[in-house]
C-alpha cells in the first residue's frame, strides 16, 4: 500500500514523464497539482534527493535527465 506522499511523488514523476522539458517553480507546481506549500516543497525535495529532479539556479524544478 502506498502512502499519500508516495502517491504524490508518483503523480509528479508521471507529469514530468508526460511533458518532457517541463520546468516549474515551486509556486507553479503548487498550482498545477493543487498542493499546499509545505506538501509541495516536501514532494519536490524528496524527488531531488532521489535524483529524479534537480533545482536550477533560477529556482525551477526540472528532470535530471532533461
Amino acid at each position: 500500500m502506498l502512502t499519500a506522499m508516495s502517491e504524490l511523488m508518483l503523480r509528479v514523476q508521471a507529469e514530468y514523464h508526460e511533458m518532457p522539458g517541463l520546468k516549474l517553480t515551486e509556486l507553479q507546481a503548487q498550482r498545477l497539482w493543487g498542493l499546499d506549500d509545505r506538501t509541495c516543497g516536501r514532494v519536490l525535495m524528496a524527488l531531488v534527493e532521489q535524483g529524479f529532479l534537480k533545482r536550477t539556479p533560477a529556482g525551477t524544478f526540472v528532470r535530471l535527465t532533461d
